[in-house]
């Protein structure tokens, strides 16, 4: 769906997902919930052959990455729920059947000795599955919205390295009465000075590396009806900024008039985000002027030992300059071309830390 400048890839990420049960028999997995004992699901569960997207979608993913128009400025997946399992559980407990009957806590309270939950139902399961599937989507920054979790959260994924994919944004339900709550029994590494401890980076209950920037726990509110209201409920808005080429996402609480001047987001929110900028990019390719030619896509390409070519990002770029930091360093070919065009220029053989500015004409 191209709508607005920014052109959103539809997943199903349900119907060809592997099934846990039959997949990993040692884990005995009931409901999505392994009951073995001493079964654990970072070192196990992630078996050959489980899939999170099919080969298909993986096609899709792909083909979508390079299919731009003039008017496309940023790309966004949508899909039912988000590719790491942000939720923990009591000690003990089996599977969420709990979460229901859970205490809610007062603002400022912590859930202690809870543990990771390795549900999966999240889509933290399987984690090569899922790694395939964000590496498909930071081809381009794509932005994901999702929900399903009930628990609004906002996280930035890692595959290879904390912090070198993208965003994504699991909105809050309307009417939550499946109450997930995040408190982890470890603090949250490198997280801003002032954030919540359940914020930083982690590593899920399945061994996902993730960056927890926010999450809307169930709390006391006073705001009646407490069985609606202390268990989280809300909606997010998520704007899209195409000049910056940034994302403002908003999570609201249900009972909140987001038109009042003291209305107040979910703790943790608005949030403004740059998909291309992360603490894990810091390589820089040499400056390149265009002559001829504004707003191109850019592919960058790494090739390797044999020749062969692989994509690393594609992106669009305002004006006629092109300043990119990569993730890692290394020597890179730049295919830049008219947004509308399959076709365009090489520019070959540039490596990061370079100083030497280049000139492309067209």
């Amino acid at each position: 769906l191209d709508y607005g400048g920014v052109s959103f890839a539809i997943l199903e990420d349900r119907k060809f997902k592997s099934c846990a049960t039959p997949m990993v028999p040692e884990g005995e997995c009931v409901n999505g919930w392994f009951q073995a004992e001493d079964f654990d699901p970072v070192t196990q569960s992630d078996v050959p052959g489980a899939v999170l997207l099919d080969t298909r979608q993986l096609e899709f993913l792909r083909a979508w990455s390079t299919d731009w128009s003039t008017e496309m400025w940023m790309k966004c997946a949508l899909s039912q729920t988000i590719f790491c399992n942000v939720a923990t559980l009591p000690p003990g407990a089996k599977s969420g059947s709990v979460l229901p009957g859970l205490a809610t806590l007062p603002p400022g309270e912590y859930a202690e000795g809870q543990v990771l939950a390795a549900d999966t139902d999240s889509n933290g399961w399987p984690r090569s599955g899922r790694d395939r599937a964000v590496r498909e989507l930071q081809l381009t920054g794509a932005f994901h919205i999702a929900g399903d979790q009930h628990l609004g959260s906002l996280v930035r994924y890692g595959v290879d390295r904390q912090d070198d994919a993208g965003f994504a944004f699991c909105v809050p339900s309307i009417a939550n009465t499946w109450p997930r709550r995040w408190f982890p029994p470890m603090d949250g590494e490198d997280r801003a000075e002032g954030d919540p401890r359940y914020t930083g980076r982690f590593e899920d209950g399945f061994g996902n590396k993730v960056r927890v920037l926010a999450v809307s726990n169930p709390r006391k509110t006073g705001v009646p009806p407490e069985a609606l209201h202390d268990r989280a409920p809300g909606y997010g808005i998520v704007r899209f900024d195409k000049q910056a080429q940034e994302v403002v996402v908003e999570c609201w609480p249900r009972w909140a008039d987001p038109t009042s001047e003291d209305a107040e987001q979910y703790d943790g929110w608005p949030r403004r985000l740059a998909p291309f900028q992360s603490p894990a990019r810091g390589h820089a390719l040499p400056t390149v002027e265009l002559r001829g030619l504004s707003d191109p896509v850019v592919e960058v390409w790494r090739s390797d030992s044999s020749g062969a070519r692989e994509l690393v990002e594609v992106r669009r770029v305002h004006g006629s300059t092109i300043e990119l930091e990569l993730l890692a360093p290394g020597s890179y070919d730049l295919h830049v071309r008219p947004a509308d065009e399959p076709e365009g220029r090489w520019l070959e053989g540039l490596s990061t830390g370079q100083q030497t500015r280049h000139t492309l004409e067209f």
